[in-house]
């Protein structure tokens, strides 16, 4: 329990941690200026650490189940190579769309 209290509270730290940037005058002219006032920058955020921790999670778990594999069967190298390199690629593309909605978003 108290390890989710703990990732709880830097998730949230780390979420409001730019608030304290539009806590200065100039920011908040700028920000009005722009037209962008409200959570877009927070959006934004959480859009591309998603992606980010999905896309991580997804290739250490490709990496480590391909280097098993290769470890049991070392003749299928060669194929699972392949795929490895394709599957990452996928993956990547997901942290690259991710991206690309967190600038669409601000």
């Amino acid at each position: 329990m108290r390890k989710y209290g703990t990732a709880i509270f830097w998730t949230l730290f780390f979420m409001l941690l730019p608030a304290i940037a539009f806590a200065a005058e100039e920011a908040v002219v700028v920000a009005e200026a722009v037209g962008r006032v409200g959570g877009y920058g927070i959006g934004a955020g959480i859009a591309v650490g998603a992606a980010g921790l999905g896309c991580g999670i997804g290739q250490g778990i490709t990496g480590g189940l391909t280097t098993s594999g290769i470890a049991r069967n070392p003749g299928a190298a060669g194929n699972m190579f392949l795929y490895f390199i394709l599957a990452m690629a996928f993956i990547e593309s997901i942290a690259l769309y991710g991206l690309v909605v967190a600038f669409s978003i601000s």
